[in-house]
């Protein structure tokens, strides 16, 4: 399957698994997110790993999701081990979590303000607490822990104008793959800010879910750690999704290689 949204001429990446990932540097990433976050520009990102690649096979919604991200950026070790041997040899692993704290660095710095979207009550005033700690002039312009369920048409405009009326520049959205990319997408022209799916990280930051060792990150074993944190929760997603994208990324690459899979 191929991405039904087509990149701009101007992006520069390949196809992994029929998915379009953009070939950047973190200062590049970061350039470019801190430049829409001052103007305040409609964006999505989307940090995609093996699991939302292969969710994105399965399901049409998810491909139109990631399709129209405005950037697409290798979350997991072996999407970026992909993009070496589709012709980006240096290209880096740009995971959510660190995008998420690197950004909030910039943001403490230059003044723009950042809003939480996702997760529980108690994780985002973890959260608060270890950002007010580690970045003592950022400015977080507010936090929304959404209920578990569909929001009505009213909860979701009162969403919507919270987030715009609070001057955000980045809404970074914690609810999960491919939850979170669906919620982004769906409100990607209502939004006037870049919307940021960063997956565990508002877990990791509030200390409420361990993060595996640097160590484990660097060899694409994050997965592994996880899967040894939540068994019983994780086992079926991570040996499907493992085998999958093994066996995508193997018929990719002895086709020669084609940017699209």
């Amino acid at each position: 399957m191929t991405s039904i949204s087509q990149p701009s001429a101007r992006r520069r990446g390949v196809y992994v698994l029929g998915a379009f990932i953009d070939a950047l540097s973190w200062d590049e990433t970061m350039s470019l997110i801190q430049g829409w976050a001052r103007a305040r520009a409609p964006r999505s990102v989307c940090c995609c790993n093996a699991h939302s690649l292969i969710t994105m096979r399965r399901e049409p919604e998810v491909d139109a999701a990631i399709g129209a991200a405005d950037l697409a950026v290798p979350d997991g070790m072996p999407v970026a081990w992909m993009m070496r041997k589709l012709g980006f040899t240096g290209q880096v692993r740009l995971n959510g979590p660190d995008l998420m704290w690197r950004y909030c660095a910039i943001a403490e710095r230059e003044g723009t303000s950042i809003f939480l979207y996702g997760n529980r009550d108690e994780t985002l005033r973890a959260l608060q607490a270890r950002l007010a700690a580690a970045f003592p002039r950022l400015r977080v312009a507010g936090a929304i822990a959404p209920p578990f369920r569909r929001l009505s048409v009213a909860e979701d405009e009162a969403v919507v104008a919270q987030i715009n009326g609070s001057g955000a520049g980045v809404v970074f959205v914690s609810l999960g793959c491919p939850k979170q990319e669906m919620w982004m997408d769906a409100h990607r022209d209502r939004i006037m800010a870049v919307q940021i799916g960063v997956g565990a990280a508002f877990d990791y930051h509030a200390g409420t879910l361990k993060r595996a060792p640097l160590w484990m990150q660097q060899r694409g074993m994050e997965w592994l750690h996880r899967l040894c944190t939540e068994p019983r929760r994780l086992w079926r997603r991570y040996f499907f999704t493992n085998l999958m994208f093994v066996l995508g990324a193997g018929r990719q690459l002895l086709g020669g290689g084609r940017t699209r899979g």
